[in-house]
């Protein structure tokens, strides 16, 4: 055997290699990637990335010579096309197959792709890697036509960007609402407010059947309306990518089904980040997630496993979004309450919204409120009275005791 293979290049692979030799494992660590790049930090990417803000070598997890000095073998450039669980072996094409003691499949997803006329023109983009962003930069040229088609996160931080650069930008979304899919009523309409005030046209229950252009898009074309466009970013979304896993014969559904050690149907194959569905025992359900935190502590977990450490993951999931000066910081999900407490004043840009069942906090959006928000993350599960949420002279510490 010759030690953990890992497969995939982002926040998951990256941590559980350096975990392995954290740890003191001493075999072979060998993380094979299909991008030219070390592992490094997707969430940059529409952000300062774009922007312009941070150098490539400043989005990677750890500088290239972390992996000569802890002896990690790097495999860029490089896809898996097989694995043979009888025989615990990784095919890898042309090279040499890889045999392991202990795998870690960290494939992440992929962008949904829209499938429409006109869809391969020149000037559409998705943006999941360094290389998508490099490409999205060439085109945002002040004066542009930015069309962004998707009002989630990615698309709203991207619409950010844009204006800040100085082009013409427009949110294409097919619900009723912006963010429908991931927030309540009150958050949607308060960044939809948001966006519009900076000058972006924000365009709801719209969708794009097409594209028009000679040599590259043009138009993006909503039944009888069409958009000029001189570039589109596209973000509707991902699929996890299970292929590999489907095709070896591990469960999968929604992701690559994992316990809650991260280990997969194959004793000897772990999963984590993007990719894996796995149970959340404090939310009393399944759950696949795009989360960096979720990504690096299943890393850390599927580690602690494969060394004989038995450790469970359970956390409450958390994110965040950086919109313009903006920092939305999110735990638990919203859907699962009945109701909602604001504390602050949202006009101000600064404020928490709470969010309960049955008087127990569940969930919670933080606006630029970074010290409420290390509060909401330990008031989950916790009883609380209403009226000290919205009292912003009552010290939420003193819920923490009770």
């Amino acid at each position: 055997m010759s030690g953990v293979v890992i497969i995939g290049g982002g926040h998951a692979a990256g941590q559980a290699a350096a975990s392995l030799r954290q740890a003191g494992y001493e075999r072979d660590v060998t993380l094979i990637g299909d991008e030219p790049h070390a592992p490094y930090q997707r969430p940059p990417l529409s952000k300062a990335y774009l922007k312009g803000e941070l150098s490539a070598d400043k989005v990677l997890l750890r500088a290239a010579s972390f992996y000569e000095d802890k002896n990690i073998t790097l495999q860029l450039e490089t896809r898996a096309t097989q694995i043979d669980p009888a025989h615990q072996r990784v095919s890898l094409g042309t090279d040499q197959p890889l045999d392991y003691e202990h795998l870690l499949i960290c494939t992440g997803s992929r962008p949904r792709r829209l499938n429409l006329e006109g869809s391969d023109l020149p000037g559409i983009h998705y943006l999941r890697t360094m290389d998508d962003v490099d490409g999205i930069r060439e085109g945002m040229r002040p004066g542009a036509n930015l069309v962004i088609v998707g009002g989630g996160y990615i698309g709203l931080e991207v619409a950010s960007v844009g204006i800040g650069l100085g082009l013409n930008v427009r949110v294409l979304e097919m619900e009723q609402r912006i963010l429908q899919r991931v927030t309540t009523p009150t958050m949607s309409a308060f960044y939809q407010q948001l966006h519009s005030d900076r000058g972006v046209h924000i365009h709801t229950d719209t969708t794009v059947q097409g594209f028009a252009g000679t040599d590259r898009v043009e138009q993006v074309l909503c039944g009888d309306q069409a958009f000029d466009a001189d570039i589109v970013v596209v973000g509707i979304g991902v699929v996890p990518n299970v292929e590999l896993a489907e095709a070896a014969g591990l469960r999968c559904e929604n992701g690559i089904v994992v316990d809650e050690h991260c280990r997969t149907s194959d004793p000897h194959i772990f999963a984590a980040g993007d990719c894996s569905n796995h149970p959340n025992p404090l939310l009393g359900r399944r759950l696949r997630l795009e989360s960096v935190p979720n990504a690096m502590e299943q890393a850390r977990v599927s580690v602690a496993n494969m060394l004989g450490d038995p450790k469970t993951y359970a956390a409450v999931p958390w994110f965040w979004s950086d919109q313009y000066e903006l920092k939305l910081q999110m735990v638990g999900f919203s859907a699962d309450g009945d109701s909602e407490v604001l504390r602050g004043d949202m006009a101000s840009n600064q404020f928490a919204i709470f969010y309960l069942k049955a008087g127990t906090v569940v969930a919670a959006d933080a606006v630029n409120s970074p010290k409420e928000f290390m509060i909401c993350k330990q008031l989950i599960g916790k009883g609380v009275n209403p009226d000290d949420l919205k009292n912003t002279d009552f010290d939420l510490r003193g819920l923490l005791a009770a």
